[in-house]
């Protein structure tokens, strides 16, 4: 590493271009960076494009500081050993008017026209054709500016396709991954992925350049709505390899967002996620749009997202997915073997995700350790992840969720897997069931394998004091989940009746998605509130004498 680094500062690239852990680990591997490659790319775009809209149009597209120093010098720049470039797939996240979209159509006509690639094949892909389509006319449009671009390119309107020398050519799709297999790609431009409906065209194109000696599948998006999205995974992974948590060179990261502990009040916070402000965004019209946000919540998650680049949940939204990441603690099942805890069992028969929870009073009686189980009939995973855009698939690969055969969750085999694996390997004093389901069998059968079967039910009266106990304690970092990607989803799409008098009820039909999660888990609070109540006598609310707040 040592020499490697010594090799960069004695060729005076090291200071401007090693700027963190992911470029420490890519020296390690033999990578190196070529300042000329870089500004063959850079001039490129002053010399042969301009732009075709706004206050600038005519003049030279000249980078912005921050389009040269964050994306295309250390896109372009960075080399493998073998003189190939670094990365094979990135991702390019800022907040909506910086530019990306002018940028993504500069790079469409470079990867094609002038990338030294034979044969080079350049796509565009985006949710829906028009999206797609955006760079297309944009990139149009620089042919139409420029006569040295007219002298090596055309395009066609009716294909979205524009064509340069020896068989090169760029051409925006359609949605359509059924249609996307099969080609073979130079380069892979996704525009807003965060918009995609599912993972199903990404992964019919993320290997479309596998015969390539360099591909590039770029995507260029604003932050989402949902981390369990394919745009929510590249996000994390992202995250990960910027701070050098995953040793992975080829993966190329970019995201200008305000963080989740900055003050989104703060013009501070705002340039960090606009690059641009200032420039092509202008400073006064931000400020009016953040005096409209401050009106309400739901202008408040409008403007955190598209302007800041935050991932915010749906303004009604239950709890702050901030706090509860925050809240995730260390969850080691063999640590738990043995140890008492209670049982929240919520059921389903067909698209809803069994999930039996289990809570884990903490020795030192500060909150509770959350273990989590679910369950889905096999014959239906494919169909619900295309449905909930959720990776159930991979999910179950992870061992994160069980399925059972048919399609119909199967309940003999989950009293299987309740009375011989779990309930032998962990202690559950209770175990609460949705009381809608007494009568199906399962209660009874379980009650005959010795549990201490509760019937729960899921209205106010049962769910007031224990939402708000789970609130308090998340919002406090006492609630340990281990960072459960299925749990974590529930929790994101929960929402909550609060009647005049304050109590809260879960309301499935006002929810995103799924929250069967998140009511096991409030049943099992209910079990775990009622028993310290009876072992410890303190004053609580007269309306609900079977519940009291706990440490």
């Amino acid at each position: 590493m040592e020499k490697c680094l010594e090799r960069a500062q004695l060729e005076g690239w090291a200071d401007e271009w090693v700027r963190g852990p992911a470029d420490m680990h890519a020296l390690r591997a033999g990578c190196y960076f070529d300042v000329k490659a870089a500004e063959r790319v850079r001039q490129f775009f002053t010399r042969f494009l301009r732009h075709s809209t706004g206050k600038w149009a005519g003049q030279p597209f000249t980078l912005l500081p921050w389009q040269w120093e964050t994306v295309i010098g250390p896109l372009f720049g960075w080399k493998r050993a073998d003189g190939s470039r670094r990365f094979r797939t990135g991702y390019l996240s800022a907040a909506k008017k910086n530019g990306k979209t002018g940028l993504l159509s500069g790079l469409a006509l470079y990867l094609t026209l002038a990338d030294a690639e034979a044969g080079a094949e350049v796509y565009s892909a985006a949710a829906d054709r028009d999206q797609a389509s955006l760079i297309f006319r944009e990139a149009a449009k620089m042919i139409d500016a420029s006569p040295a671009l007219q002298r090596v390119a055309r395009y066609k309107e009716t294909t979205k396709t524009i064509i340069g020398p020896a068989g090169s050519f760029y051409r925006a799709l359609s949605a359509d991954s059924r249609r996307q297999e099969g080609r073979n790609a130079s380069a892979i431009l996704f525009d807003e992925l965060h918009a995609q409906q599912n993972r199903e065209l990404w992964d019919a194109l993320r290997y479309a350049g596998a015969s390539r000696r360099q591909p590039l599948v770029l995507a260029i998006t604003t932050a989402g709505s949902f981390l369990e999205s394919i745009c929510g995974e590249q996000y994390q992974y992202g995250k990960l390899v910027m701070r050098g948590d995953i040793d992975d060179p080829s993966f190329f990261a970019c995201i200008h967002e305000g963080d989740p502990t900055d003050n989104w009040e703060a013009e501070t916070t705002w340039h960090k996620a606009n690059p641009s402000l200032g420039v092509t965004i202008n400073l006064d019209d931000f400020r009016a749009d953040f005096m409209e946000a401050k009106s309400s919540p739901a202008k408040e998650a409008s403007f955190r997202r598209y302007r800041l680049n935050q991932w915010v949940q749906t303004a009604d939204a239950w709890l702050s997915m901030d706090r509860w990441d925050a809240s995730i603690g260390t969850v080691d099942p063999a640590q738990l073997a043995g140890r008492e805890c209670y049982a929240g069992l919520d059921l389903s028969s067909t698209d809803d995700t069994t999930a039996l929870v289990l809570l884990f009073p903490r020795p030192a009686g500060q909150g509770v350790i959350v273990l989590p189980f679910f369950w889905l009939p096999k014959d239906n995973i494919a169909r619900l992840e295309r449905k909930h855009r959720v990776p159930y698939q991979a999910w179950a690969k992870q061992g994160l969720l069980r399925l059972t055969p048919g399609n119909v969750v199967d309940y003999a085999l989950l009293r299987q897997q309740v009375r011989e694996e779990i309930g032998a390997t962990y202690k559950i004093k209770q175990l609460a069931i949705d009381r809608k389901f007494q009568g199906q069998g399962l209660e009874s059968d379980l009650i005959a394998d010795g549990f201490d079967v509760v019937p729960a039910g899921q209205g106010w009266v049962s769910q007031d004091l224990p939402a708000k106990e789970a609130e308090r304690l998340i919002n406090a970092g006492w609630l340990e989940h281990g960072g459960n990607p299925i749990l974590r989803w529930h929790a994101s799409n929960a929402v909550v009746d609060i009647d005049k008098a304050g109590n809260y009820s879960l309301n499935k039909r006002k929810a995103r998605s799924k929250i069967d999660g998140m009511a096991a888990l409030l049943m099992g609070m209910m079990l775990r509130m009622n028993d310290h109540k009876a072992a410890n006598p303190l004053p609580y609310m007269a309306r609900f004498p079977t519940c009291v707040t706990l440490p």
